[in-house]
């Protein structure tokens, strides 16, 4: 199934039977690093420099220790 990079707009063609929801794959037009958010429909989500996705912006980052300051 071809879908669009969220990054570049560039088609993807991804067969959504062969991969899993958490797999990574690369935009071969821009290099943009993109996570199976779901697979039924298809979709992707664009991950940051930090490796979170912008999906994941509602929870904490990863390290995060604010529970052991207390």
């Amino acid at each position: 199934m071809a879908t669009l990079c969220p990054e570049c707009d560039n088609p993807l063609d991804i067969d959504q039977d062969e991969v899993e929801e958490g797999e990574t794959v690369t935009c071969d037009e821009c290099g943009a690093e993109l996570e199976i958010v779901s697979t039924e429909p298809l979709q992707l989500a664009l991950i940051d420099a930090d490796g979170y996705d912008d999906e994941d912006d509602d929870y904490p980052s990863r390290g995060s220790e604010e529970d052991d300051d207390e």
